[in-house]
């Protein structure tokens, strides 16, 4: 019986990112879920659980720091790598704080975004002591 792949949710505002990101993880056998909008992810995520997401910060209506607290409050346990055009100092800090296993700048580093998904999803799958 085949196993199954790991799903990635890739949440982003602009259609060419996020055709990049699906046709980049494709190749290497993710499943992906795309989302414009906050919203529509954080609605989906009950029905349609995520092994990892990508996210996007800067966004209009719910940006990626409030899905970051939505996921908290919710209790949303799904490894978080936030991948940003907008780097200010102390937005890794603050994302981190917020539950993100990664940070990441835009343009993304292909070795650098498949290194972080690996880590998200060996430490997300590893049994809590």
């Amino acid at each position: 019986m085949p196993v199954a792949q790991p799903t990635v949710g890739v949440l982003d505002d602009e259609p060419e990112m996020r055709k990049a990101l699906r046709r980049l993880l494709g190749c290497r056998g993710f499943q992906v879920r795309e989302y414009e909008r906050g919203v529509d992810l954080l609605d989906a995520l009950d029905s349609h659980p995520l092994d990892c997401l990508l996210l996007d910060l800067h966004m209009d209506g719910v940006n990626g720091f409030e899905v970051l607290e939505a996921c908290l409050a919710r209790q949303i346990h799904v490894p978080i790598i936030v991948i940003t055009a907008h780097d200010e100092p102390g937005t890794a800090e603050q994302v981190r704080a917020l539950g993100a296993v990664a940070y990441l700048k835009k343009p993304v580093d292909r070795d650098a975004l498949f290194a972080s998904i690996s880590a998200a999803l060996a430490h997300h799958e590893a049994p809590s002591p």
